[in-house]
C-alpha cells in the first residue's frame, strides 16, 4: 500500500483532511453531539447512549482525544470525557475558513 504522502501538502490542508476524517464516522459525530447535548463530562454511558460495544466506543474517544477535540481525565476506574473547547474553537475557525470559498460566477465546463 501506498504512503499518504501528506508531507506534499500544507499543514493546514493536512489539518483539513484530520478533522474531515474524526468527521467521517457516525459513531464519532454522535459522541461529540452527545457530549454538546449534555454540556459537561461523560463517565461510560456512552455505550447505552451511542448503542456501539465498549472497545468501539473507546477506539471512536481515543481518535477524538488523538485530534484534541475531546479531552479526559481519570476518575477513578474510569475516564471523563468532554469537549475541548480551545481546540474546538480552533478547529471551527480554521473550517469555517475552508468551508466559506465561493466559487466565481464565471462560467464553466
Amino acid at each position: 500500500m501506498g504512503l499518504a504522502k501528506t508531507e506534499m501538502f500544507t499543514d493546514k490542508q493536512n489539518e483539513i483532511a484530520l478533522f474531515a476524517k474524526v468527521f467521517g464516522h457516525p459513531a464519532r459525530v454522535s459522541i461529540l453531539q452527545h457530549l454538546f447535548k449534555i454540556d459537561s463530562c461523560v463517565c461510560g454511558d456512552l455505550v447505552n447512549e451511542i448503542g456501539l460495544a465498549q472497545p468501539t466506543i473507546s477506539q471512536h474517544l481515543k481518535e477524538l482525544k488523538h485530534l484534541g477535540l475531546i479531552k479526559g481525565n481519570v476518575e477513578g476506574t474510569s475516564v471523563c470525557y468532554c469537549i475541548n473547547k480551545e481546540n474546538w474553537s480552533s478547529m471551527k475557525a480554521i473550517m469555517i475558513d475552508f468551508l466559506d470559498q465561493d466559487v466565481s460566477n464565471k462560467e464553466c465546463c
